[in-house]
């Protein structure tokens, strides 16, 4: 084939395939709005207080707990201030260890994870 041959074939090959390119990719990006997203976040902080069985260590400990609550309440508002118009809590998964070492303050690690399914703005 004659280089002007094979220049002419691409050349109307390129001009043929650009409206179907184009409206995949119209309707991929008007589906994105549609589908609903999960969001994970992943949490790690420490709460200083005593450690065992005494009343003030089941207080830290719920301490712990309702600040992980709060923080998976804020984050679904935080969400729909900036990605979502919708936004769904799923699941919370937390582990709360004791620290106690000798040149370590007493407490409590926490980590864990909360995901959310939003629908995008």
């Amino acid at each position: 084939m004659s280089p002007f041959k094979l220049a002419l074939v691409t050349g109307a090959t390129l001009l043929l395939a650009a409206p179907a390119v184009a409206q995949t990719v119209g309707q991929a990006s008007g589906l994105r709005q549609d589908v609903p997203v999960r969001i994970q976040t992943s949490f790690n902080f420490f709460v200083p207080g005593p450690n065992g069985e005494s009343e003030e260590a089941k207080k830290s400990r719920d301490n712990a707990r309702r600040a992980i609550y709060e923080m998976a309440a804020h984050e679904c508002d935080l969400l729909r201030e900036v990605l979502a118009k919708e936004c769904r809590l799923e699941s919370v998964s937390n582990n709360i260890g004791r620290q106690y070492a000798p040149q370590q303050q007493d407490g409590y690690n926490v980590n864990g994870t909360m995901s959310f399914q939003i629908m995008l703005k």
